[in-house]
């Protein structure tokens, strides 16, 4: 059992970086909301009409593309706050010779039940790492006042969490047994998509966009499955098995998914709705030995990911050039990550982007997600150049650390840096 307590801790202090799909909002997107932002090429990833806004026609250009990144970064902890006091609860208990006596051993596997439950219900770490393929997306407005664009990314997550199972003090051996498990997932997503859009309508109040993208997605998942009593095997060691079944048993698998949407430019404000998903494209999951642990939380031996169809709406006020921006967006309904891990954002921005050089661009948003996790986030972001962009994301919801102070729960940073409106 004292290897129960050493792997607890050693799941939440250490993670390995992968990258995460498009539940998690990448670059500046993460700050400005889903709606469309001419001065931010990050946001023609979502709305699919958005690409045929980001290229500037009063200057007579034909193309825009990224030149590198974006590159973001997160992490994201459970509600751990009095993990390091559980431990130690956990420690008195256990290291207690309680002998042959059945009333005192059953009474302290009772106890450790209680703290190990909390430990299971809210102990786990989500870490994860998103980049465009260099020059990525490439926009190509037409005379004919069509947009195509060309996007590339890879991004995927790890999550790694413990999953409490029942313990139970064995007078004969004098030892404690458990199926108390270490569980772990992964995903990788290379993403190629390939769209269109144009003008569809306009009179004197404004102008109807729409668009139209293909994604093609090749995923690999990874599971893997441990449980931490070793049975009297002194060379099973948990996190080789995790490590080893995540190498070894990740499934590929290729799908594409339909995505449509629409805009409503004026000059004052704009309105928009896009359908993510349409098709619903459905990927390989992996196959597991499961045990009591894994029942207890639902989680099946064999498993598939789809990427459920999301309905997001957007809106926003703007000056006539687009130099300040009041953004919203809200998706209408849940979905699930390749984890299984629900996410349904809503999101409020405020952005500066002047047309000096000189004069950075300022903007600072609030998200949160309505389903899952429910954390929601304080974010800022600065454009230096017109073309360098940095965004910080923090939640507002905190843990603890060992020596007392609050600590986020989450973080996302990201980096960019691509041509300029």
């Amino acid at each position: 059992m004292k290897k129960l307590i050493l792997m607890s801790m050693t799941l939440l202090n250490s993670a390995v970086m992968a990258a995460m799909p498009v539940n998690h909002p990448v670059g500046s997107s993460f700050t400005l909301s889903s709606a469309p932002n001419q001065r931010a090429l990050s946001t023609a990833l979502g709305n699919p009409a958005a690409p045929f806004l980001m290229v500037n026609e009063q200057d007579n250009d034909s193309f825009r593309f990224g030149i590198l990144g974006p590159l973001g970064v997160g992490v994201e902890f459970g509600d751990v706050s009095d993990l390091e006091d559980q431990v130690e609860s956990l420690e008195d208990i256990l290291d207690t010779d309680y002998g042959s006596d059945t009333t005192a051993g059953a009474a302290a596997a009772d106890e450790a039940n209680e703290v190990l439950a909390e430990i299971g219900d809210s102990a786990y770490v989500k870490t994860s790492v998103s980049m465009q393929v260099p020059l990525m997306p490439v926009i190509y407005k037409t005379k004919n006042n069509g947009a195509f664009m060309l996007d590339a990314s890879i991004s995927g997550s790890l999550k790694a969490s413990l999953l409490a199972s029942e313990v139970e003090y064995d007078s004969t051996e004098e030892d404690f047994n458990t199926d108390t498990s270490l569980y772990a997932q992964t995903v990788t997503d290379l993403n190629i998509g390939l769209g269109y859009s144009q003008s569809m309508w306009q009179n004197s109040h404004g102008m109807l966009v729409g668009g139209v993208k293909a994604n093609l997605h090749q995923i690999s998942l990874g599971r893997a499955l441990a449980s931490l009593d070793d049975n009297g095997d002194d060379d099973y060691d948990a996190g080789d098995e995790i490590s080893d079944g995540l190498s070894d048993d990740s499934v590929s698998s290729t799908g594409i998914g339909l995505d449509f949407g629409l805009i409503w430019l004026s000059d004052y404000y704009q309105a928009g709705v896009t359908f993510a998903n349409i098709n619903e494209p459905e990927f390989d999951g992996v196959l597991i030995t499961t045990n009591d642990a894994s029942d207890e939380y639902g989680i099946s031996a064999n498993d598939t990911y789809i990427m459920e169809m999301q309905t997001t709406v957007d809106a926003a006020i703007t000056t006539p050039g687009k130099q300040v921006t009041l953004g919203f967006s809200y998706d209408v309904n849940p979905v699930e990550d390749a984890f299984g891990d629900e996410y349904q954002w809503a999101a409020a921005s405020l952005s500066y982007y002047g047309d000096s050089h000189f004069l950075p661009g300022l903007r600072v948003g609030f998200r949160q997600n309505m389903a899952g996790s429910e954390l929601s986030y304080a974010s800022a972001g600065l454009t230096l150049l017109k073309r360098f962009n940095l965004d910080l994301a923090v939640a507002l919801d905190t843990v603890e650390s060992e020596d007392g102070e609050a600590v986020p729960r989450s973080f996302y940073i990201a980096l960019g840096y691509n041509t300029a409106f």
